[in-house]
């Protein structure tokens, strides 16, 4: 039985969740980020006692469809985007449409009804985040940065960093530089 979770992030969310699992005699046959496979069918109870005890580490336990299909999206996303090194070849509305196997406006109509964006922005958002990353953390330069995330110009990179964070690439450089040098003369 699959059962979807919002806000599972990391592998301590991984642990939390499979110590609650093995406090109420569960089994995961599976734990990944916003998802469980466990072997047993889990009873009303079972669900409410699993749901408030993730409530508590800040996870949530969902039951609702449209939640549940838009965690996976947002799964798919932010795996394809962050915890990935080959972004698909193929455009992304094909990735999501092939991943989920639905239809892309279906999905694309109903993450801007529940989220009030659209995929290709919650897209765009999540790339600019790797962006910054990559730049903070990486030896990579805007050029290869463009080129791992699939952009088609450093430009449009460039252009997409600036919409979002009110910064082109090198002033965000410059910004933690300063703050780093700030901490180092305390």
């Amino acid at each position: 039985m699959k059962l979807y979770i919002k806000y599972m992030v990391s592998l301590r969310c991984k642990m939390i969740v499979a110590q609650e699992l093995h406090n109420l005699n569960l089994h995961e046959i599976c734990i990944d980020l916003g998802v469980i496979d466990i072997r047993e069918e889990i009873t009303k109870a079972q669900f409410s006692e699993l749901k408030i005890n993730l409530n508590k580490w800040g996870l949530e336990l969902l039951d609702d469809k449209k939640a549940i299909l838009i965690e996976k999206i947002k799964g798919v996303i932010v795996e394809m985007i962050h915890y990935t090194d080959e972004i698909p070849k193929t455009n992304f509305s094909d990735y999501l449409s092939e991943k989920l196997h639905y239809d892309y406006n279906y999905l694309s109509n109903i993450f801007m009804e529940v989220k009030g964006v659209t995929i290709q922005h919650y897209i765009i958002i999540n790339k600019i985040e790797k962006v910054k990353e990559l730049l903070l953390y990486d030896d990579l330069n805007l050029t290869e940065i463009s080129y791992k995330l699939h952009y088609s110009s450093v430009a449009h990179l460039s252009n997409q960093f600036k919409k979002i964070t009110g910064m082109n690439p090198s002033q965000y450089i410059k910004l933690k530089k300063k703050r780093e040098d700030n901490l180092e003369n305390m």
